[in-house]
């Protein structure tokens, strides 16, 4: 019989980029189960006011691989949260070495030493970046075939999770998301984070920006019906070494998206089309698996949660959208990210 229990009291959690958007909700989800926190994050992307005040906050990289021995070896971490990521898909392919960096190369410093400290499970969250084009719906027993460094660097990690398994046990639960937002995402980062992105534009009195002609569909998954998900599922032994989709189930096109959040934030300031970029046509998934093992089901409309962040948003204020400064390569760089 499965266990869908919260955390046990007192255990002992690592949340990798827990001052960023889905870190933070997944912190809170722990501490209010009784959960001992210490969040890792270089808050590049996050923000010190989003951590939860009864976690611990450690300001620093998870490239940092002395400073990551030091907090597994003084804290005996029983789960690890990996969380922390640079997701940016589109600009993935101009920014190839911070990418991997970041996203393939710290996220192998924080399997290392859960390996080593003996960690009961290192819980993922991926992407469904992973699947690529024309496999929709996605499904997890599918062949991951990325199109993007993006993809690349969170597959990569699913499979050296895979073979850390195999040989010295660790036990994984790879979760892949999809276009999640909520209250605390980073609306001043114009790259990535499209309804974010939409809000931040609209209180500057600006047209949401598309790339292309607004057909592309996604399914947009509400954080409430993703972090207690991803909290509680090393509660649940058969999660264990498992991959789990996990968001919502209805697709959307970024134009009808556009429109909602421009109800949602009760001005309209119109549509802005650009040159179409390097993306994925079509991506949404089939969440059946997470539903019967983790009952994880989406609750939270699209139109509702949109207002929920519209509301945050318009109490926060419209952010500086500061161009990344490590561009790489500047090639086919997609029109204003120039």
């Amino acid at each position: 019989m499965q266990n869908t229990d919260s955390v046990h009291v007192k255990t002992r959690c690592l949340v990798t980029g827990g001052a960023g958007f889905i870190g933070s909700h997944v912190t809170d989800q722990l501490i209010s189960v009784g959960s001992e926190v210490t969040v890792l994050d270089d808050l590049s992307g996050g923000f010190e006011d989003n951590v939860n005040p009864q976690a611990t906050l450690v300001t620093g990289s998870i490239t940092d691989v002395e400073l990551v021995e030091k907090l597994f070896r003084e804290n005996r971490f029983d789960y690890v949260f990996h969380i922390a990521a640079y997701a940016a898909e589109g600009l993935s392919h101009f920014i190839r070495r911070f990418n991997y960096t970041n996203n393939l190369i710290g996220s192998t410093t924080l399997i290392n030493a859960a390996i080593r400290h003996e960690c009961k499970s290192f819980v993922f969250t991926s992407s469904i970046a992973v699947y690529g084009a024309g496999q929709v719906p996605m499904l997890e027993y599918l062949k991951p075939e990325p199109e993007d460094p993006y993809g690349i660097s969170k597959y990569a990690v699913e499979m050296d999770l895979i073979a850390a398994h195999r040989l010295f046990g660790l036990n994984y639960i790879i979760f892949r998301p999809h276009n999640v937002y909520g209250e605390r995402q980073n609306i001043g980062d114009k790259y990535r984070n499209v309804i974010g992105i939409f809000m931040n534009q609209v209180m500057q009195g600006q047209p949401c920006t598309i790339f292309g002609d607004g057909s592309q569909t996604r399914a947009f998954s509400h954080i409430g019906d993703i972090a207690p998900a991803i909290a509680r599922s090393v509660n649940v032994p058969e999660a264990y070494n498992q991959v789990f989709n996990i968001g919502a189930d209805t697709p959307y096109s970024v134009k009808h998206l556009a429109e909602v959040v421009q109800l949602a934030m009760g001005k309209s300031t119109g549509i802005q089309y650009l040159n179409a970029r390097e993306e994925v046509l079509h991506a949404y998934s089939d969440h059946s698996k997470a539903a019967q093992i983790l009952c994880s089901r989406p609750t939270i409309p699209l139109e509702d949660g949109v207002t929920r962040m519209a509301k945050w948003a318009w109490a926060m204020g419209p952010r500086s959208s500061p161009k990344f400064k490590a561009i790489e390569i500047e090639r086919n760089l997609p029109e204003g990210w120039r």
